[in-house]
């Protein structure tokens, strides 16, 4: 059976979606990008409203995907589990992020990239704690090396992820700065074998006007 829009009206609580009306009645509502080439009088039949309201629902899974980037980065993996926590299934998620990767606007690679840089900045810790971090987040082994490049100096790396806590423990015994600051470096992913220089390097600077007496 076909139907003909009779009006097509701004929905009130949301202005990016129109209310479609048929034969006289409020039919169902749409997003504007889905909605564009409707006009009233035109002639839809059953399949036709299947349709849209098909591509409606993956407009609104869209619209969510973008909310979820506006909020933070994300990689493919995070975007897809968000998707299925709303309840999209796996096809329509399968959409979102193949329009979002054409657009531009999802990419592991740039992601990792991001994500280590990041890390370096602001919170340094070992290229194998790093590469973990990367493929909890469903990022592959040869994205990951391609973000991380060559290997750095860890030892180096270590350092500066600990001088700032290395100050707050300034005044503790040897040992127990030892301890303090070698558990933080673990955290970090670091080895033993790179955190004990760090540690010896982090206690002479910071005592060196009582050892130079």
């Amino acid at each position: 059976m076909d139907h003909t829009i009779t009006a097509i009206k701004a929905q009130k609580r949301n202005p990016n979606r129109l209310a479609i009306y048929l034969d006289g009645e409020f039919a169902f509502g749409l997003a504007r990008i889905v909605a564009a080439w409707l006009t009233v009088g035109q002639v839809l039949s059953e399949a036709a409203i299947t349709e849209l309201q098909r591509k409606d629902k993956d407009e609104a899974a869209y619209q969510y995907g973008l909310t979820v980037l506006n909020y933070r980065p994300r990689s493919v993996a995070e975007l897809r589990q968000k998707l299925a926590e709303k309840g999209y299934t796996e096809a329509v998620a399968g959409l979102v992020i193949e329009r979002m990767q054409q657009n531009g606007l999802l990419n592991d690679l740039l992601f990792a990239r991001t994500w280590a840089e990041n890390r370096s900045a602001f919170h340094p810790r070992s290229r194998r704690a790093l590469t973990i971090e990367l493929r909890r987040k469903g990022i592959s082994d040869n994205e990951i090396e391609q973000a991380l490049g060559e290997p750095v100096n860890e030892e180096e790396l270590a350092y500066q992820a600990a001088r700032r806590r290395a100050s707050r423990l300034a005044d503790l015994e040897r040992a127990d700065f030892r301890n303090k600051l070698g558990a933080f470096l673990g955290r970090r992913g670091f080895s033993y074998d790179t955190i004990a220089p760090v540690i010896d390097r982090l206690w002479n600077e910071l005592h060196a006007t009582e050892n130079s007496r």
